[in-house]
């Protein structure tokens, strides 16, 4: 397969799931901002959304004071910002656009489908009114676009191009949503209040988790449960583990004469997350531990870049 065409399809899955979990980053905050507190801490919660996607200068830079609104309406639907769910869907659409012969006529579609309808939301204006329901429905165009490319391409190349997109953001985006209540704080996971209690529940809640946690552990909730769950639980979909075993699997697929030390680094960190326990973790830190797995992420992804898609840009 072309460079520019894999790239393409890498590239249309990534920015289809990080409009996905922009919005559940954005919808687990606005639940815990629903809580009592302070109007500081209120605003430290959104720092920490901000700081997490690594956005915090961009913004400070257009907006200066942090609120609510203007927050959402940065990382939603602000075209400067590239990593805003506008941004981001019509990312993915243009690079489905640029590869629609490889694609079958209904995942074309559904990714057309969604950038009109999101231009008719946004003006609109549901963002304002009810900014749950527009991060309920960029789920839902994300479910589909999956499913409908499960449902109906073969399983070739592309295919496999794509699911790899997917995972590595999706493992990029659970470790960030883990990790954006310790973003800026130095506070140990041990000895959580009851405000502890609720955001837990909504991160649970953001990545459709919170039966699963009720089935897994029956019990009530607690941050070292809820980290377990999302950091080594393989047979939990949005789980650190879970993805980084798509990920192998996926590279696996389309390995070429330069890629096996792209393998032996994407095998090395999954290992690490096989053989790995919570209480190494706890005792590591679990926010280091998350800027470190982070920081790999980051290194496998320019890492496929350089062996299977086209140069990132400098």
């Amino acid at each position: 397969m072309l460079s520019r065409t894999a790239d393409h399809l890498f590239w249309m899955a990534r920015y289809t799931e990080r409009a996905e979990n922009t919005a559940r980053m954005l919808d687990v905050n606005i639940q815990t901002q629903l809580l009592p507190q302070s109007a500081e801490a209120a605003e430290q919660g959104w720092r920490a959304v901000l700081g997490i996607s690594e956005l915090q200068p961009a913004f400070d830079e257009k907006y200066g004071l942090v609120s609510r609104k203007d927050v959402i309406d940065f990382m939603v639907r602000d075209p400067d910002n590239g990593s805003s769910i506008i941004s981001c869907l019509t990312q993915a659409r243009e690079n489905a656009r640029a590869v629609r012969g490889t694609l079958t006529t209904e995942v074309w579609e559904t990714q057309n489908t969604t950038w009109l309808e999101m231009n008719v939301l946004l003006k609109d204006k549901v963002l304002q009114r009810d900014p749950s329901e527009f991060f309920e429905w960029v789920k839902h165009r994300s479910h589909l676009s999956r499913g409908v490319t499960i449902g109906t391409m073969l399983k070739d190349e592309a295919f496999y191009f794509i699911r790899l997109g997917t995972f590595l953001e999706r493992a990029d985006n659970t470790a960030r949503l883990l990790d954006v209540k310790f973003h800026g704080e130095d506070h140990a996971l041990l000895g959580a209040t009851d405000r502890d209690f609720y955001h837990w529940a909504a991160v649970l809640r953001s990545v459709s988790a919170f039966e699963t946690y009720r089935k897994a552990y029956r019990d009530v909730i607690t941050p070292e449960r809820v980290a377990e769950l999302l950091i080594l639980r393989g047979d939990m979909p949005r789980s650190l583990i879970a993805c980084m075993n798509e990920v192998v699997n996926n590279l696996a697929e389309v390995r070429n004469d330069i890629s096996a030390e792209t393998e032996r680094f994407a095998g090395r960190l999954h290992a690490d997350l096989k053989f790995n326990s919570m209480d190494d973790i706890l005792k590591h830190g679990l926010h280091d531990y998350l800027t470190e797995f982070l920081e790999h992420v980051y290194e496998l992804g320019n890492r496929v870049s350089r062996d299977f898609l086209l140069p990132l840009a400098a």
